[in-house]
């Protein structure tokens, strides 16, 4: 299974190894998406963390024990059709090749969902600002 959960660290927890805990205590494999985090203060980070669902329940009350406060969210990107103007900007810098051109199909730009890492570098890259995040809460 994989998910993505946002953490957010209190003042006093920021200089503890939480992360690593979850990939050596609780075999989980992690990417870190986006973090914010500052010295003695309040900081977020936004985790894709795949492994055994079991793993995962484990991971989770661990972290909930160390007061941290948990969210399951969902990062989107979105493709708006009706802004896209099919340069294929955007395939340039997609490494997963969610974004492709389809060449029998009038050159157009497709997206395929299911590939898309949210890695967000097509949001920056789209001239036309076709390319959209959010996150959503789970």
């Amino acid at each position: 299974m994989k998910k993505r959960i946002l953490i957010r660290f209190k003042r006093n927890t920021i200089d503890k190894p939480i992360v690593y805990r979850l990939a050596k205590d609780y075999n989980l494999i992690f990417n870190i998406l986006r973090a914010h985090v500052y010295p003695k203060a309040e900081s977020i980070m936004v985790l894709e963390i795949e492994g055994e669902e079991s793993d995962f329940e484990k991971g989770m009350e661990y972290l909930r024990s160390k007061n941290l406060q948990i969210e399951l969210i969902e990062q989107n990107i979105k493709k708006d059709e009706d802004r896209c103007v099919h340069c294929g900007v955007c395939t340039s810098v997609c490494a997963t090749e969610a974004l492709h051109i389809v060449r029998e199909k009038d050159m157009r730009v497709e997206f395929d969902y299911e590939k898309c890492v949210a890695c967000e570098l097509c949001v920056k890259v789209c001239p036309v600002r076709a390319m959209n995040v959010f996150f959503d809460q789970l």
